[in-house]
């Protein structure tokens, strides 16, 4: 990997720090992973068969917010210019390497001879149009804002493009390794730019086919692919809602991957002898969120009463089967940023009451809502009971995966059971996304917080070049968005995926995506 002028790098030790800090994300997961899917048989070709809970809900990179859809994309269709390893460690993907020209001024010198799946060149021109369009306001991507220090896009020939910054900004490589920062075909942007919602065009190692709305999406081998191609001849993703139909379909060989697996089957997945279990610690954390807006919850002693009402032990065991541990703050112990010291309200029903008391509002009925997954439900279950006693009543609203992604960007709900899937492993994702008020809405922030102190620190963390400096922030930000009861932290999650005998070579990474290039079905 190149590197030049590093005299001008203060950006660079701190990228390093980052990446190694990265590179545990995964480790032992990976590992893990590679034992637990090496068992299939060594044939190529076939129908690759994944099942999943909920169908995707866009297939447009700069309008995706949820990490099902860019499942279907990520590292399949589209590539980016990076792209994470099994560690987590970032490599070269369309841009061959990459040199830090000083803080502001990142250059990119990209593989050639790579077409897109219609037809059209990857080239610089390529790059600057993805990245413009993405920048433009008239676009109206919720993806913008997660690259607004973006200033200027600059050709310098054909296979050479710079990235111009406002500002310098240490997780660059990181932001443009995830889906967002997924190169898409400029014929497509300029002839139909719509028809990416539901019809992608990459330079990827699979070339969308069809998607049957509520049923299945499928993808065929790019037979022209630039680099190794997959094995598979096609990857069908089909939408089965049922859990236990799902397991079944793996049981039997009649579906090969499900990596939505209910954690109450985890003892009946290990007994069996045709399945197996591949588990890889996330970037992700689940929360018991707040819209800040809505009545009664704009009032902060409305929601501090409720996060001490919570005994988020019991969710961790009851509910998710230990699988996962118990969440200090929005971010994970995996992503950079993370801090031991923030403290979440502490379990106490006399303190959760005197503070309805002070609100006036000890007789509430409150709407938490949560998508149709298993957990989630079992989990609005236990916020139920345990809400009843200090005398909330809940009323669970069960939506399905996509009308819940619509209702919470649209601030439709009140309490909301969710997650947040960090797609770089750095803290700028969870903090700018999740509480900046430039976030609120399908950008990340479903919670409408808005608070001047916390977005001036979020911007400061942002042009930071001192990594100790930036994990204070961190810090302090996390323990404010606490203290301010935006969210009740559950889980740190632990991805999971089971497989049926047959099929060897895919991975999870810590993301959450399921890497398929390298998989094999045995006959």
């Amino acid at each position: 990997m190149k590197r030049n002028n590093f005299k001008h790098v203060v950006l660079g030790s701190m990228l390093l720090v980052v990446l190694l800090l990265l590179a545990a994300c995964s480790t032992n997961s990976a590992q893990s992973t590679e034992k637990e899917v090496s068992a299939g048989g060594n044939s190529s070709g076939g129908t690759l068969n994944i099942v999943r809970l909920s169908d995707a809900t866009n297939l447009d990179p700069h309008f995706i917010t949820d990490i099902p859809s860019a499942n279907i994309n990520y590292q399949k269709v589209y590539e980016n210019l990076v792209k994470p390893d099994e560690d987590f460690v970032l490599q070269p993907s369309l841009a061959k390497e990459w040199t830090v020209i000083d803080d502001t001024t990142w250059e990119f010198k990209l593989n050639e001879g790579i077409k897109f799946h219609d037809g059209a060149t990857f080239d610089a021109e390529a790059v600057k149009a993805t990245f413009d369009r993405l920048l433009d306001p008239e676009t109206g991507s919720p993806q913008r804002e997660k690259f607004s220090m973006i200033k200027e896009v600059k050709i310098i020939d054909p296979t050479t493009v710079q990235l111009l910054l406002e500002y310098p900004y240490a997780p660059l490589l990181s932001i443009l390794a995830s889906q967002e920062g997924s190169i898409l075909s400029p014929k497509a942007l300029a002839e139909d730019p719509e028809s990416l919602r539901d019809k992608p065009v990459g330079t990827g190692p699979f070339v969308f086919e069809e998607w049957k709305s509520g049923q299945e999406i499928s993808l065929t081998r790019n037979e022209e692919y630039w680099g190794e191609k997959a094995n598979v001849d096609r990857v069908v993703f089909k939408v089965v809602p049922e859990d236990a139909t799902r397991l079944a379909m793996i049981e039997t060989g009649e579906a090969h991957i499900n990596d939505q697996v209910p954690v109450t089957e985890i003892e009946r997945i290990e007994a069996s002898s045709t399945m197996g279990l591949t588990r890889t610690e996330g970037l992700a954390v689940e929360f018991l969120g707040f819209n800040t807006e809505k009545a009664p919850l704009n009032d902060i002693r409305v929601r501090k009463a409720i996060s001490h009402a919570i005994e988020r032990e019991s969710i961790i065991s009851g509910v998710y089967n230990n699988v996962g541990t118990l969440a200090n703050s929005a971010m994970s112990p995996k992503v950079f940023g993370h801090s031991e010291n923030t403290k979440p309200a502490e379990y106490d029903l006399n303190e959760a009451k005197k503070l309805l008391k002070e609100a006036g509002a000890e007789d509430l009925k409150i709407s938490l809502l949560t998508s149709d997954r298993k957990e989630r439900i079992n989990m609005a279950e236990v916020i139920q009971s345990q809400l009843k006693g200090i005398g909330i009543e809940v009323e669970i609203q069960v939506v399905e995966y996509g009308t819940f992604i619509e209702m919470t960007n649209a601030g439709e709900q009140q309490m909301y059971i969710s997650g947040w899937g960090n797609a770089t492993g750095d803290g700028d994702y969870n903090q700018y996304n999740l509480f900046h008020t430039a976030s609120q809405g399908p950008a990340g922030n479903s919670f409408y917080y808005s608070n001047p102190e916390v977005d001036k620190l979020i911007e400061t963390a942002r042009e930071e070049t001192d990594e100790n400096k930036r994990l204070e922030i961190y810090e302090e930000l996390a323990q404010i968005e606490l203290d301010d009861a935006v969210y009740v932290p559950i889980r740190n999650y632990e991805h999971m995926a089971v497989h049926n005998e047959s099929v060897s070579g895919y991975w999870l990474n810590a993301a959450n995506y399921l890497m398929i290039d390298k998989v094999k079905i045995a006959e």
